[in-house]
């Protein structure tokens, strides 16, 4: 694979055998990006879990104290008053079962989070193969499937994101933007290493997490010390 002159000269900052504190990786993530735009930060975690089981997988959604720095487009499933209120709160989509074809047929897919209220999942399943590969599909767990779909724009507006395993046992969430700096940064990491230290499958064996690293959106691959993040103390 061919770098850019940029890349190859952020690549000189990072000693890729070393494992730094997030707070030294977050404070090289930011002098290692250096497109013309503001990148955004990137955190992959390598987890000692097999997503092939039920109870392995390791999904939520988790509130960035500082938001994610990007405009995020919200398609809401609802009717009635759940409707109005889902545009009230602020979300760019809303509507019911005459959005099922615009997907399924037409390919429409200008959002980037969706949202139900329950009675909707029904004419939502219809979607399944078209949002569950893209990670779109709303589901209880990360709270994008509510009775109160107003609150859950608000919070998505705000800064929640989800986090999910893939089916390599990694879990890839942005927690902010460069132009944020290392201690906004810091307190958005903080915030997702907690909740997935939570979601910790009961009677795991092993190693939660194996390795832990974080990118900007153009920049090199900078290694963390996972050892801050598995003893870190959970709130209840």
């Amino acid at each position: 694979m061919k770098h850019g002159k940029r890349y190859i000269e952020s690549s000189k900052l990072v000693d890729k055998n070393a494992l730094l504190q997030p707070n030294e990786a977050l404070e090289l993530c930011i002098k290692t990006a250096k497109a013309k735009f503001d990148e955004t930060v990137e955190l992959h975690l390598k987890m000692g879990v097999d997503s092939r089981y039920a109870d392995q997988q390791i999904r939520g959604a988790v509130n960035l104290p500082n938001g994610t720095g990007k405009k995020v487009r919200v398609l809401v499933f609802a009717k009635g008053e759940q409707a109005t209120a889902a545009e009230q709160a602020g979300a760019e989509f809303v509507g019911a079962e005459e959005l099922v074809p615009k997907i399924q047929n037409d390919g429409w897919l200008d959002f980037d989070v969706v949202i139900a209220t329950p009675d909707m999942m029904s004419v939502i399943g219809r979607l399944g193969k078209v949002l569950g590969p893209r990670g779109l599909m709303p589901t209880p767990k990360s709270g994008t499937v509510s009775p109160d779909v107003a609150k859950v724009v608000k919070e998505v507006k705000a800064g929640k994101i989800e986090y999910r395993l893939d089916k390599t046992n990694i879990i890839h969430c942005s927690i902010g933007k460069v132009s944020f700096g290392a201690v906004k940064l810091e307190e958005n990491f903080n915030a997702v290493a907690e909740a997935i230290m939570k979601a910790k499958p009961t009677g795991l064996k092993g190693q939660y997490i194996k390795s832990c690293a974080i990118s900007s959106t153009m920049g090199p691959g900078i290694r963390i010390n996972v050892t801050k993040i598995l003893n870190m103390r959970v709130s209840a």
